[in-house]
């Protein structure tokens, strides 16, 4: 006799998380899955995600340190600045770029099985997460280098790579799902992660920011990260620090929700779109 699996569109959010949890097993298939296509084919594979924050993090200490003359704050080197800035960033925006085609990309298994399918843009996070602890590894490493000593705020360190992947959750689950519907986002985010790479403060410090902007570019809740990022390895703090966290902390919320609701809402019709 054959189990039968009834497909109910009425879940309750309970029911649906126990579903995700009976196939957590395809969750690691698909992120092994991506991992491996990610790199294949490629001369020097998974060395990628070394030189590409090295490459990035030296060309803009060319640029911004040795051309346009910025300097980083307390003495810090600034390449270590830099590169202390550009992991989050790069763990955004690698996972935002995998996730959000992820469910048109796997459209055959989509409308052969049934399985939950938000497991198939989270599973998809785990490109970026790889490639953000072999970032995370050089940092301390280029640390060590500097003579750098890490001081009581590396403590807040997991609490940030905690509320990171919370808030790229969000807009990924909003993104893949509009995606399915409406073509055009696969256009227009990397136009977006652009300009969201120059409105952060990456190639340049908080502090360089007007005063009387601060308190509206702390809206974007990538700075707080970034800065809390900068506070965790270089101990420099700002009078703006924890209300940019804060921000941070009610997006990741906000966008959890919205992108949750979303999703489920049009994941029922998936199938038929695709």
């Amino acid at each position: 006799m054959h189990n039968k699996i009834i497909i109910r569109s009425d879940n309750t959010s309970y029911q649906y998380w126990l579903e995700i949890w009976r196939f957590r097993e395809l969750f690691f298939v698909l992120a092994k899955r991506d991992i491996l296509v990610r790199y294949k084919q490629t001369i020097i594979g998974l060395s990628w995600s070394i030189l590409r924050p090295l490459l990035t993090a030296s060309i803009f200490t060319i640029v911004f340190s040795n051309i346009a003359n910025l300097q980083s704050q307390d003495g810090v080197p600034y390449f270590l600045d830099v590169f202390t800035a550009l992991i989050p960033w790069q763990f955004f925006a690698t996972a935002i770029a995998e996730a959000s085609n992820s469910v048109v990309t796997n459209s055959n298994l989509i409308t052969k099985v049934y399985f939950p399918r938000i497991i198939v843009p989270l599973s998809a996070i785990a490109v970026a997460l790889v490639d953000f602890v072999i970032s995370l590894a050089i940092l301390f490493f280029i640390a060590m280098f500097y003579g750098h000593t890490l001081g009581f705020e590396i403590l807040y360190l997991p609490f940030l790579v905690i509320l990171l992947v919370l808030l790229s959750i969000g807009p990924i689950l909003l993104i893949s799902s509009l995606n399915v519907k409406y073509r055009d986002f696969r256009y227009v985010i990397p136009f977006l992660i652009q300009i969201g790479f120059y409105i952060c403060p990456i190639g340049y410090m908080f502090s360089a920011v007007p005063d009387h902007w601060k308190f509206l570019y702390s809206v974007n809740p990538m700075v707080g990260v970034i800065n809390g990022f900068r506070f965790s390895i270089t101990g420099f703090n700002s009078n703006f620090f924890y209300t940019s966290l804060f921000f941070s902390v009610a997006a990741a919320i906000v966008l959890l929700l919205v992108g949750f609701y979303t999703f489920r809402k049009l994941e029922r019709d998936f199938a038929d779109i695709i």
